[in-house]
């Protein structure tokens, strides 16, 4: 089974871990007095950073854990100050005394370590890697995040769920249409109300937009980062372009708030463009394929295995360039409307690459199979306690989103980012490689910090 998300939750009279596999889902009570609970973390890697972040945000210890590390908690954050519990209310706390965190780090005969962030030459979010070094060669990389948590679950404890969509759509940029489709899903089973296809197919002509816009400047900044700067120049104008399309269908370049009961979607505008647009990433495809030194740079570099994908349970393109068939879209409605599943072979920045391209073109398709003039209003109704759970494919992978509701309140809430899933395999692709093509490698996965740090 693959492992989706581990979560706690506070019950009052205990805690509570609920597991969610591809095929079922599992719950656990733990005792309050003596909060212990067995590990998975042997049989799931990516249970790891699952497992850190409920120890430190809930005091639940695993028997059995190989790292028990603080992952949310940093150098000074107070050790028994646990945020997630209910009796937690503060509104600020006082820093604790300094205690350096403990990297993994590869020791030997001219082995050096280089630290890079969490503060980083240009505009990006802060994230740290830490490189064990042989010469150029990487012999060990550990990522480190969460310099960016924002407490975005503890936030909207206590508000009604419609209060807290401006927070939800915000929660990661290039994914805000996609967390708000995942968020509409939610709000529609709790009031037992059904979204019309017609509407599902203009909140899903928005999501493949979002992601032709995410591609679109990945397939620039890798080969830049490979030394062609021209294809960064190309796309960040079609990136650009496509941008302002979204701005003027939304009413924002990123989208926010552009997921509501009643959608309208100028898809003349819209289908002018992709038209446009399928000319010029034909004409990328091309040129590119050509460049035998960008495949220098692309093939062999940052490989992750197709058993390395599934053992650490990765998502979106990066699991779809290793040859793993998974992802969300891949269901009726959507065949119904042109979807293909795009696959790469070997898992290596080339697979990414191409497979961003071909999403891009399907995306273009599928956008022009979407195109309805129908026009319907969806009435949400009151809103039931109860527990729901809702998937979306967003640009980077599987975005999971969990909700739970009491007494017309949202009791919690939780969201399970692809990149938190992608970034605990990110480590394995890098083994041997050098040290030059780390940012070509990192771009090639183009993983969320905002999406990981809630």
């Amino acid at each position: 089974m693959r492992l989706i998300a581990r979560f706690a939750l506070d019950n009052t009279e205990h805690f509570e871990i609920i597991d969610v596999f591809d095929k079922e889902i599992r719950r656990q009570k733990v005792d309050k007095q003596n909060p212990i609970v067995k590990s998975i973390m042997p049989k799931y890697p990516s249970a790891i950073w699952m497992e850190r972040k409920i120890r430190d945000e809930f005091g639940i210890e695993f028997e059995g854990a190989f790292d028990k590390r603080p992952l949310v908690k940093h150098e000074r954050f107070p050790k028994n100050i646990f945020p997630l519990r209910k009796d937690f209310d503060k509104k600020d706390v006082e820093f604790d005394e300094y205690k350096p965190y403990k990297y993994e780090e590869i020791e030997g005969d001219n082995v050096f370590v280089v630290p890079v962030g969490p503060i980083h030459a240009g505009i990006i979010e802060p994230g740290h890697f830490q490189f064990s070094q042989a010469g150029e060669e990487i012999l060990h990389l550990e990522v480190r995040h969460y310099y960016k948590y924002r407490g975005i679950e503890k936030m909207v404890e206590g508000k009604k769920p419609l209060e807290i969509k401006k927070i939800v759509e915000r929660i990661s940029g290039n994914e805000s249409i996609a967390y708000q489709i995942a968020f509409m899903d939610i709000l529609a089973q709790a009031s037992e109300t059904e979204i019309p296809n017609s509407l599902k197919q203009k909140y899903y002509t928005l999501l493949e937009l979002e992601r032709i816009i995410h591609h679109l400047t990945d397939l620039g900044f890798i080969p830049n980062d490979a030394g062609f700067a021209p294809a960064l120049a190309f796309m960040s104008k079609l990136s650009e372009d496509a941008r302002r399309v979204m701005a003027k269908i939304t009413g924002h370049r990123f989208g926010f708030g552009a997921i509501k009961e009643e959608l309208s979607v100028d898809y003349e505008t819209l289908v002018d463009f992709v038209n446009y647009l399928k000319k010029e990433v034909e004409f990328f495809e091309d040129w590119t394929d050509d460049i035998a030194s960008l495949w220098d740079r692309f093939n062999t570099t940052g490989a992750l295995s197709r058993e390395k994908a599934i053992k650490y349970g990765v998502v979106g393109v990066g699991a779809r360039a290793s040859g793993i068939k998974i992802d969300v879209r891949d269901n009726v409605f959507y065949k119904n409307f042109g979807y293909k599943m795009q696959l790469g072979v070997k898992g290596e920045v080339g697979d990414r690459f191409k497979v961003r391209i071909k999403e891009v073109l399907n995306s273009i398709e599928m956008i022009k199979n979407f195109k309805t003039d129908k026009k319907e209003k969806y009435i949400l109704n009151s809103f039931k306690d109860g527990e729901y759970m809702s998937f979306v494919e967003s640009s980077i992978g599987e975005l999971f989103m969990y909700m739970k509701i009491k007494n017309g309140a949202v009791e919690r809430f939780y969201a399970r980012d692809p990149s938190h899933i992608n970034w605990q395999a990110f480590h394995t692709t890098i083994y041997k490689d050098i040290i030059a093509d780390f940012p070509l490698i990192n771009k090639s996965f183009d993983l969320s910090y905002a999406g990981n740090d809630l």
